[in-house]
């Protein structure tokens, strides 16, 4: 598939009222690396005994992320970036002597540009692309899964034409809800056995990734935050860079043979329908969601840094062997247990970002 191939078989796939999209612009081109630092703090107020700290760190390196060094300072008695032997995430580990009040503060810096379908992709060969096509714990591709996969795409359908039919079915079929707390679990078995198409980018990418992996193609989920506001205007697209706690943000992408692995997010498209104004957006082809739904089949906004790829996560060093879905949060633990990452009483943490020159 050339490049022409690409664009003549996207732009082709238009859907009603496309033609009004016009009166809105969202279409991320090709741009130059801007330099970032990430910054993360966290102080455990109320700690009992002995507690270790688990923070995320950008480490992707693609044509469209560089990730740079990490500094921190901390009065932790032991702080290491260490790397999850079972999925290769990468994570700054702190620990802490009972009695003390554990701080830390996190400095990332990387470098960030516009993704879009890169014609110099093609041919690449990726040795680790049968990984993802494996299933999960919360991510079967066997069961209700494969039942549903049979609905949306027919067997002899290429893979792209089933990435698009799988995209198309979850704008048409899933919402965002925003009710769920934090970014969700990603639980899709439970969601397809429900009927409850309702989530956030966590479970919607998730289902997305996981139709992909049961129609056997490869795909996987990027888990990172939004760093800046959208350059095109969409309020629920960006983040203030001063406060970002809130701001973490799933995306997919997707292997193609003749293409690479390429930007997909699904779940954003929803977030614009149900979100960027005060009334629920239920038309695809509205003005303001179509331009959307065009370029996030393909394409990214660099105003967002990817942490990792990783599922089932079992944080080194924890006495709390449970696998988390995902670590896009910082997570701590002390003698007590595992903190809940999204409780803001409990567990208060800062993240901002500033631009740096690349």
């Amino acid at each position: 598939m050339t490049r022409r191939d690409w664009m003549t078989y996207t732009a082709g796939l238009a859907w009603a009222g496309l033609g009004h999209a016009a009166d809105r612009r969202f279409d991320p081109q090709p741009s130059a690396w801007r330099g970032f630092e990430l910054t993360t703090r966290i102080e455990l107020a109320r700690a009992e005994g002995g507690s270790q700290v688990w923070l995320p760190v950008p480490s992707i390196e693609s044509s469209w992320q560089r990730s740079g060094e990490n500094r921190w300072t901390t009065n932790a008695v032991e702080a290491a970036i260490v790397t999850s032997d079972a999925n290769g995430v990468r994570m700054l580990h702190a620990r802490f002597a009972p009695g003390s009040v554990p701080v830390v503060e996190l400095v990332s810096r990387f470098e960030t540009r516009n993704r879009v379908a890169d014609a110099a992709q093609r041919g690449k060969a990726d040795a680790d692309v049968a990984r993802w096509k494996q299933p999960t714990a919360l991510m079967p591709t066997d069961g209700v899964v494969a039942r549903t996969v049979a609905r949306i795409v027919d067997a002899s359908d290429s893979d792209l034409v089933k990435v698009r039919k799988i995209y198309d079915w979850m704008v048409a079929n899933t919402y965002r809800e925003p009710s769920v707390r934090g970014c969700g679990d990603g639980n899709v078995k439970a969601m397809l056995e429900t009927g409850n198409f309702g989530g956030k980018c966590a479970d919607l990418n998730a289902m997305f990734v996981c139709l992909c992996r049961g129609a056997g193609v490869a795909a996987r989920d990027v888990y990172g935050i939004r760093i800046e506001p959208s350059a095109f205007g969409y309020r629920e697209l960006g983040a203030s860079s001063s406060k970002l706690q809130g701001a973490q943000h799933c995306r997919a992408e997707v292997f193609l043979q003749d293409a690479g692995w390429v930007a997909m997010d699904p779940a954003d498209v929803g977030k614009v329908m149900r979100q960027e104004t005060s009334d629920w957006i239920r038309d695809a082809g509205h003005p303001l969601v179509a331009p959307v739904r065009k370029a996030l089949f393909g394409s990214w906004e660099g105003n967002w840094v990817g942490f990792n790829s990783a599922h089932d996560v079992v944080l080194p060093g924890s006495a709390d062997r449970t696998p988390l879905p995902f670590l896009m949060y910082p997570q701590a633990e002390d003698a007590a247990g595992r903190c809940d990452a999204l409780d803001a009483d409990a567990f208060r943490y800062t993240i901002s970002a500033r631009r740096v020159d690349a």
